[in-house]
Formats: C-alpha cells, sequence, structure tokens
C-alpha cells in the first residue's frame, strides 16, 4: 500500500516534560521526531498533537514544540487518543486515511491509538525511529503487535521521501537537507 501525501494526516502523542526523561533513547526520539514534523509541514501534511494529563505529565517538550505550526494540544487522560471525541473530530476533519504516528509511550498510548484507528477504518503509520517508551522491550513487542494487527511500520526518512515521491524543487531540498 502506497502512502501519498494527498491522504495523510500525522499525531504526535505525549512527548512531555515529565515523561520523557524516562524515555529509552529519547534524544534520538527527539532528533528525529523533530525533523518528521518538519518534513511534515514542508509537505503540508497536517498534524496534531496530544498531551497525556498536563497538570501531572507536563506539556509537550520545548524541543517539540518550537517546531509545531499547529494549533494547541488536544488534552487527554485516555491512553488511546481515539477514545477523545476532541482528537477523532480533528482526524476526520483532515479528510485523511493515512494517520502517521509519533510519540511515547509505544506500548500504551501508541498502541492503543493505533488499534483503535484500525477499527475505525484508518490506516495507521508507526514511524519506528519516532516512537519509544520506558523500556525497550515494551516498545518492540507493542511493534510486533501493532504491525501484526495491521499497521504499517516506517522511518522517518523512509515516509517523508515516500510522502514525496519525487526528487527536485524545494521541498525535495528541504527534506533532504533535514534528513542529513
Amino acid at each position: 500500500m502506497r502512502i501519498v501525501q494527498e491522504s495523510t494526516a500525522a499525531v504526535i502523542i505525549d512527548i512531555q516534560d515529565k515523561l520523557h526523561p524516562h524515555i529509552h533513547e529519547r534524544e534520538i526520539l527527539e532528533r528525529n521526531t523533530r525533523i518528521l514534523i518538519q518534513g511534515l509541514q514542508a509537505l503540508k501534511v497536517p498534524v496534531i498533537v496530544t498531551e497525556q494529563y498536563p497538570k501531572g505529565l507536563g506539556h509537550t517538550i520545548s524541543g517539540i514544540g518550537e517546531v509545531l505550526e499547529t494549533t494547541g494540544p488536544i488534552e487527554k487522560t485516555a491512553f488511546s487518543c481515539c477514545d477523545v471525541p476532541e482528537f477523532m473530530d480533528a482526524v476526520l476533519l483532515t479528510g485523511k486515511k493515512h494517520i502517521i504516528l509519533a510519540g511515547e509511550e509505544t506500548h500504551v498510548c501508541v498502541l492503543q491509538t493505533a488499534m483503535d484507528l484500525l477499527e475505525a477504518g484508518y490506516a495507521p503509520v508507526i514511524v519506528v525511529d519516532c516512537v519509544s517508551s520506558r523500556k525497550p522491550h515494551s516498545k518492540e513487542v507493542a511493534l510486533r503487535r501493532m504491525e501484526t494487527e495491521g499497521a504499517v511500520l516506517t522511518t522517518c526518512e523512509s515516509i517523508l521521501f515516500e510522502l514525496l515521491r519525487y526528487a527536485g524543487g524545494d521541498t525535495f531540498k528541504t527534506i533532504s537537507k533535514l534528513v542529513k
């Protein structure tokens, strides 16, 4: 299944101040997620951001927040973003079928969101180098489960070039610089 720009939106899930310091390989996750967001914005792919219980877990980390060109985050207490009507309204408003997922924690909020998106008829695309958990094993098991259930696994660089499709032009130059 080819993932195309015109049918794609993205969700950045719960990369927050008080959780992020405990995430395995958090520096890699942050760097890659920044690249992903900037590339998606260059491609004009809509990006939705969520925050899990910000009173307790803080807000989106500054390294991610500073590159976002989106309206404020959708606050939630449900693990699955899909259990929040405001989130589902935002996804529906995009009119997109493929939903790119990045964020924390892979085995909880990312997994449950992917499963619910599948059930709702969407095609979740998990960017494996833009998701993580506190424990690497938890991430790996969650990725296997999502793939078995029908989610697509990819990497940051791979999905950006798949959405781009062709070399040349300003967007190509922007994405090429980002992934170097």
